[in-house]
C-alpha cells in the first residue's frame, strides 16, 4: 500500500492502481468518457486530465499510475481549465439534437458539459455529419455524428464480448467508428455497447423514441431467461414494460446483460398473449369466465382422479416457472394422489433418480469461475447457452487460467482452449471416463495433464451434458475426475429455476412417472404449466402424440400456441414481469421479485391460479394471501446451502449406440429458449435466430451430392422436414448438427438418436 494525496485528502491505496482508480475509491470524481473500470485503458477522450505536483502539463488521471507521496489536484485552475479545454473540443461537431436524442437525461455528456462546457461555442464552422449505420436489429447507430470517439463499444467487444465487430477508421475528425464491411454486430453480448455509450451514438433500437427516460417506471428484477439470476431493472410505462437494464452486482452479472434478457421483453406484448380463458367446445374455442374455466378443470380432474384414477394425471412445468409455481403445482397434483410431476423436460436419462446426494447446482459461486485454472467443460454450448458466464471464463482464460472442452460440437468459444476433444454423442462418456483413468493414474496426457497442472479446478457439465441418454454416467465421472484433482464439479442450470424446481420438489419421487416416462406411457390428463410441449420436451413427437390421445389437457399459459390443436383449457397466466415470485439461480441464490406491471388483459399469476383450483378440488393447505406465503411454506426450514450437493451414488451402466445411422447433435438455439423469447420479434430478426440448418462434414455432403445451401429432408421418427444443408467440418465424422426447440424441427424425434437424410 502506498500513500498519496488528492485535493488535500491523504489517501492510502494499493501499488499500482491509477490515479482515477483511486480517486473513485475515495469518492473524488474526475470527468471522464473513455475510461470504464472493466475496460482496458484508451485515454483517448483526455476529459480526465489532473494537475500532479511537479508534472510540466496535466496528465490523464486514467492513464496516469500513482506513485508514493503524489499530489493530484482535480479543481485546480490548472487541471479545470485543461478539462473545459477538452470539453469545448468535443462540443465542436456535436449535433445539437439533445430534445430527440434517447440518450437524453442519461448522457454524459450533457451531466459533465453542465460543469465544463461554455456558455457559447467560439466555432462557427459548419459541424460534420457521419452517416448512420445498420448494425443489426438491436444497436442502433443511425445517429453517428453523437459520436466522441470513446472507443468503449470497440474494447468491449475485443475484451468482453471476445469479438471485434466495431473498429475506428480514418483519422483526426474523420475518425468514425464504424462495422467491418458494413457487417452487422451479431454477438449475443451486443446491448451492453448501448450502456457503455456514454453520448447517444448507440441506442436501443426496440425502444428507439418511445420514451424519455424520466417517464419510465422502474422495479428490480430477476432473469427468468437463463439460470445465472441476473439482476436487472425492468422499466415501465403505461403498464407495458418498455426497457429492461442491468442492475450492477459483481458476484453475478457485473455490469453487463446478455442481449436474451436485454430484448425477450418485446415478447410480452406479442400479438399471441393469451388474456382470456377458453374452453374447446365441439372442437371450437371459446372465450369464457375465469370461474366457468376453473369449475371445468376441477370437475375434469376430479373425474378422472374418482374413476381411472389419480396415477393417470402427470403435471409438467417449464424450469423458467417460478418456485411458487412449481411449489403449488406439485402441491395440487400430491394431493389428488398423483406423483407425476416433473420440471425436467428436456432431460433423457433418470438413472440417477434416488441416487443423487443433494440438488444439482454450479458447485461453486459465479465469482469462483473466474478465480479456476483450470477447467473442463463437458457438453456445453457454453457462448450461446450461457453468455456472461462464457464471458467470465474468457478474462479467467486471459489471465492464465487453462479451458478444456469435451463435446460433439465444436463452436467457436473466443477464447483460447487448452485441449478439446470432439466425439460423437455416444463417445462422450468413454471419453470423459478416459481422462478420469489418466487423472487416476497420474498420466500427464492431454486434458488430465492441464487439470493436474492446477491449483483451482473445476468440471462443469452443460446443458448437453444434462440432456444426454447417459447423464448420470458423465455426473459420476465429474465426480471422480473433481475428487482426483482436489477441484469442484457442478452443472451449468438450463433455466432461471433448475435448482428451484427440486426444491419445490417439483419431481416425482420414487412413486411417481419422470417427464419422459409421462410422454412414453401417455397419461388421460395433463397439467401444462408455461409448456409448450412441442418445443420444450426432449421429444416432441412423443409429447405431441401423448397431448393428442389425452382425455384432458389444461395448458397453463401465457399464450396461444400450438394447444389449440391438443388442448381443452387455456388459462392465461402472467409472465414474470407481471407477477411476483422467487428463482433459484444456479449457484443456488434464492432470489424473490415483484410483479413490474399489471398482468394483461384477464391474466391471473399463476400461483393464483392454482391456488384457487385447489380451493375447488378441495385440496388442504391452500390458503395463502401473497406469493411471500406459498413461498416461505415451500422453503420452510429448509438450509438452502446444505440441500446443495452434486454427489451421485453407484450408477448403472446404461449403453447408448449410435446404431449404425448419423447421429444426431442438437441444440437449443439461444433464441428458442422460452415462449416469451421465441415471440421477441427484435431477437427473432438476429443472425442466432435465423432459420435451423442441416450441419454436416464436406463427406456427407458429398455422399448426398449436394451443396451448402441445398434442401436436404431430414428424417427422424417416421417424421420429415426440409432443411438448408450446412458445411461444418468440425463435427465428428458421423455425426449431423440439428437444432430442437424451433418450429422448422418440432416435427422430429428425440434430440439423441439417429437420423437419415437424402436430397429434396
Amino acid at each position: 500500500m502506498i500513500k498519496i494525496e488528492i485535493d488535500g485528502k491523504l489517501i492510502e491505496t494499493e501499488n499500482g492502481v491509477t490515479v482515477i482508480e483511486a480517486a473513485h475509491q475515495a469518492g473524488i470524481a474526475i470527468p471522464h468518457f473513455c475510461y470504464h473500470k472493466k475496460l482496458s485503458i484508451a485515454a483517448n477522450c483526455r476529459m480526465c486530465l489532473v494537475q500532479v505536483e511537479k508534472a510540466p502539463k496535466p496528465l490523464p488521471a486514467c492513464a496516469t499510475s500513482v506513485a508514493e507521496g503524489m499530489k493530484v489536484y482535480t479543481h485546480s485552475a490548472q487541471a479545470v481549465k485543461a478539462q473545459k479545454g477538452v470539453m469545448e473540443f468535443l462540443l465542436i461537431n456535436h449535433p445539437l439534437d439533445c430534445p430527440i436524442c434517447d440518450q437524453g437525461g442519461e448522457c454524459m455528456l450533457q451531466d459533465i458539459s453542465v460543469g465544463y462546457g461554455g456558455v457559447a461555442s467560439r466555432y462557427h464552422e459548419e459541424k460534420r455529419a457521419v452517416l448512420g449505420k445498420d448494425i443489426g436489429p438491436l444497436v442502433s447507430a443511425e445517429e453517428m455524428s453523437r459520436c466522441i470517439n470513446c472507443t468503449r463499444c470497440v474494447r468491449f467487444g475485443q475484451e468482453i464480448a471476445g469479438m471485434m465487430e466495431l473498429g475506428q477508421a480514418f483519422r483526426g475528425e474523420h475518425a468514425e467508428i464504424m462495422s467491418f464491411v458494413s457487417g452487422t454486430v451479431d454477438s449475443e453480448l451486443s446491448g451492453n455497447m448501448i450502456d457503455l455509450c456514454p453520448v447517444g451514438a448507440l441506442t436501443s433500437k426496440p425502444f428507439r423514441y418511445k420514451a424519455r427516460s424520466w417517464e419510465l417506471s422502474r422495479r428490480r428484477s430477476v432473469s427468468a431467461h437463463d439460470s445465472l439470476g441476473t439482476s436487472l431493472a425492468v422499466q415501465t410505462k403505461s403498464n407495458r414494460v418498455l426497457r429492461v437494464l442491468p442492475i450492477e452486482n459483481d458476484d453475478i452479472n457485473e455490469c453487463w446483460l446478455s442481449d436474451k434478457d436485454r430484448f425477450a421483453y418485446e415478447g410480452l406484448n406479442s400479438a399471441e398473449r393469451l388474456t382470456k380463458p377458453m374452453i374447446k367446445q365441439d372442437g371450437k374455442w371459446h372465450e369464457v369466465e375465469w370461474q366457468t374455466a376453473l369449475e371445468f378443470v376441477a370437475n375434469g380432474l376430479r373425474h378422472l382422479a374418482n374413476g381411472a384414477g389419480a396415477a393417470h394425471i402427470g403435471a409438467l412445468a417449464t424450469a423458467n416457472s417460478t418456485l411458487e409455481e412449481m411449489y403449488l403445482l406439485q402441491k395440487l397434483v400430491r394431493g389428488l394422489g398423483s406423483n407425476n410431476v416433473d420440471f425436467r423436460l428436456r432431460q433423457t436419462d433418470f438413472s440417477g433418480d434416488g441416487k443423487q446426494q443433494g440438488t444439482p447446482w454450479l458447485g461453486m459461486s459465479i465469482a469462483d469461475i473466474s478465480r479456476a485454472d483450470r477447467l473442463l467443460i463437458v457438453g456445453s454450448f457454453l457462448r450461446k447457452d450461457h453468455p456472461l458466464l462464457a464471458a467470465r471464463i474468457r478474462r479467467a482464460v486471459k489471465n492464465g487460467a487453462q479451458v478444456n472442452i469435451i463435446h460433439s460440437a465444436d463452436d467457436d468459444l473466443l477464447m483460447n482452449v487448452a485441449n478439446k476433444a470432439i466425439v460423437a454423442p455416444d463417445a462422450l462418456l468413454e471419453t470423459l471416463n478416459q481422462v478420469a483413468r489418466d487423472v487416476a493414474a497420474q498420466k500427464d496426457v492431454g486434458i488430465a495433464a492441464s487439470l493436474r497442472s492446477g491449483e483451482r479446478v473445476a468440471v462443469l457439465l452443460g446443458n448437453f451434458a444434462q440432456q444426454h441418454p447417459q447423464a448420470a454416467q458423465l455426473q459420476a465421472a465429474a465426480q471422480q475426475i473433481a475428487a482426483a484433482t482436489n477441484g469442484k464439479f457442478g452443472f451449468f442450470g438450463e433455466a432461471a429455476n433448475s435448482v428451484g424446481g427440486y426444491l419445490a420438489n417439483a419431481v416425482p419421487g420414487t412413486q411417481g412417472l419422470n417427464a419422459a416416462a409421462m410422454l412414453e406411457t401417455p397419461r388421460k390428463a395433463y397439467l401444462l404449466l408455461n409448456v409448450e410441449p412441442e418445443l420444450d420436451c426432449a421429444n416432441p413427437q412423443q409429447a405431441m402424440a401423448a397431448m393428442h390421445t389425452a382425455d384432458l389437457v389444461v395448458s397453463l399459459s401465457a399464450y396461444k400456441h400450438h394447444a389449440l390443436e391438443y388442448a381443452d383449457v387455456l388459462l392465461p397466466i402472467a409472465p414474470f414481469t407481471e407477477t411476483s415470485g422467487t428463482f433459484v439461480s444456479t449457484e443456488g441464490r434464492v432470489q424473490s421479485f415483484k410483479g413490474a406491471v399489471k398482468p394483461l388483459g384477464e391474466a391471473r399469476p399463476a400461483w393464483k391460479v392454482l391456488r384457487v383450483l385447489g380451493n375447488l378440488l378441495k385440496v388442504a393447505g391452500f390458503e395463502y394471501d401473497t406469493s411471500e406465503a406459498v413461498r416461505d411454506e415451500a422453503l420452510h426450514g429448509m438450509d438452502v446451502a446444505a440441500r446443495l450437493d452434486n454427489g451421485i451414488g453407484a450408477v448403472e451402466a446404461k449403453p447408448y449406440a449410435g446404431q449404425g445411422g448419423l447421429q444426431r447433435v442438437s441444440d437449443v438455439p439461444i433464441y428458442a429458449t422460452d415462449a416469451v423469447v421465441r415471440r421477441s420479434a427484435p431477437l427473432q430478426a438476429t443472425t442466432d435466430a435465423s432459420m435451423p440448418r442441416v450441419w454436416m462434414r464436406s463427406e456427407e455432403l458429398g455422399k448426398l451430392g449436394v451443396q451448402p445451401g441445398t434442401t436436404v429432408r431430414v428424417s427422424q421418427g417416421g417424421a420429415s422436414v426440409a432443411l438448408a444443408a450446412a458445411l461444418d467440418d468440425r463435427l465428428p465424422k458421423g455425426v449431423v448438427r440439428v437444432a430442437a426447440g424451433h418450429a422448422a424441427t418440432a416435427a422430429l424425434g428425440a434430440m439423441f438418436g439417429t437420423i437419415t437424410l437424402e436430397r429434396a
